[in-house]
């Protein structure tokens, strides 16, 4: 009988508590990603532009060969990390809804997608 309600209880539990896993990766990648920005926005000032596609978000850590006078960074404290689901970030410049643009496909690592799946876009 005590197994029964042990099933039941984690049956119930089990579910709530993996939804706010889903929830919890959302917002580090938000985080993640606001860091990035706040990081892009120095790199801007001192070197007068975004990182090139090629540079991507590495130039926040390694100085760009023909801007290295003007870098003064690196902009981050750590690595670039990945994803809270282990893919890496995607840097765009040109972005779509402004000079630049870092995305996560979400849990699939696919473009398009609802609920975790879905992609977090900065800005």
């Amino acid at each position: 009988m005590v197994l029964v309600i042990i099933g039941l209880l984690a049956s119930y539990v089990g579910p709530k508590y993996f939804s706010q896993v889903g929830k919890s990766q959302v917002t580090v990648a938000k985080s993640q990603m606001d860091a990035f920005d706040k990081a892009l926005d120095t790199f801007r000032l001192d070197v007068g532009r975004y990182p090139t596609n090629e540079e991507g978000l590495q130039a926040l850590m390694v100085a760009p060969p023909n801007d290295a006078a003007k870098w003064n960074g690196p902009y981050m404290k750590t690595a670039i990390p990945l994803d809270p689901w282990g893919h890496p970030y995607l840097y765009r410049t040109p972005g779509a809804r402004g000079d630049m643009e870092i995305v996560s496909y979400g849990k699939d690592g696919q473009p398009g997608g609802t609920g975790e799946d879905a992609d977090i876009v900065l800005p």
